[in-house]
C-alpha cells in the first residue's frame, strides 16, 4: 500500500537575490531530518523530488543519514512561480515578512479564482501536481518526496476534498522541512500526517522556521 511521505524543503534564502539556495540553517534542518526518520525506520521504496535547487539540496541533506533510491525528478512537484503572481498582482512586493505572506495569499486566491493570471493557470498547476501524485501512489509501499508547501498542500487539500483557498492556509501553516503523510488505497487517498517535525525537540528548537 502507498504511502507518500511529502517533505517541504528546509529553509530557503528568504529575502536573497536567489531564494533558491538553503541557508546554513537550511543544510543543519535537513540533515537533522534525515537522522529523526531513520530513527522512525522509514525504508522508502522510491524517491521523487521537484526540479528546483532546494528540493535536491534538502534531499542530499536527508540523505546523509538515509540510504534513498536514486530520485526521479518530477516537474509536477515544482512550486507555483509566487513572484509572478505578485507582479500580475499589482502593488509591489512587500520587504516585510509577514506584509509579503499576507500578500501572496492574497494574489494566491485571486489566482485560483481567475482573476489575475500566471505562468501557468491554477488549473494547470492542479494537473500536474496531482499526475505526480499518481506517479508516486502507483509504487507499492513508502514514498519519500521532497517538494514545496504549494505544491504539498494542494495534494492535502484534494485529499481532503477542501476548496481550493484551503492550499494558501494550509500552505502559511507550512514549517520548513515538514512532514505530511497520505496514504493511497485504490481511487481514495486519505491525509494522515500534517506539518510534523520529528527532528524538532526542545533543545533543537532554533530549527523551526516557516521561510
Amino acid at each position: 500500500m502507498p504511502e507518500l511521505v511529502l517533505i517541504r524543503h528546509a529553509q530557503a534564502s528568504f529575502g536573497a537575490a536567489d531564494y533558491d539556495v538553503l541557508s546554513d540553517l537550511g543544510h543543519a534542518q535537513s540533515r537533522a531530518l534525515g537522522m529523526a526518520l531513520k530513527r522512525q525506520g522509514l525504508a522508502p521504496v522510491a524517491v521523487y523530488r521537484g526540479a528546483m535547487r532546494r528540493h535536491r539540496e534538502t534531499l542530499e541533506g536527508i540523505a546523509t543519514a538515509l540510504d534513498l533510491p536514486a530520485p526521479t525528478i518530477h516537474e509536477g512537484l515544482n512550486e507555483f512561480d509566487s513572484k509572478a503572481l505578485l507582479a500580475s498582482f499589482g502593488g509591489g512586493v512587500p520587504s516585510d515578512r509577514k506584509a509579503h505572506f499576507r500578500r501572496l495569499r492574497e494574489a494566491v486566491v485571486a489566482w485560483q479564482n481567475g482573476e489575475i493570471d500566471g505562468p501557468e493557470s491554477f488549473a494547470a498547476f492542479t494537473d500536474r501536481v496531482m499526475q505526480a501524485q499518481s506517479a508516486m501512489a502507483a509504487h507499492d509501499g513508502p514514498v519519500l518526496a521532497v517538494s514545496s508547501g504549494g505544491a504539498i498542500c494542494r495534494m492535502l487539500a484534494a485529499a481532503v476534498r477542501a476548496p481550493a483557498q484551503t492550499m494558501i492556509e494550509l500552505q502559511l501553516q507550512m514549517k520548513n522541512c515538514a512532514v505530511n503523510r497520505l496514504l493511497a488505497t485504490g481511487d481514495t487517498t486519505f491525509l494522515t500526517g500534517f506539518n510534523e517535525t520529528p527532528h524538532i525537540d526542545a533543545e533543537a528548537a532554533h530549527m523551526l522556521t516557516f521561510s
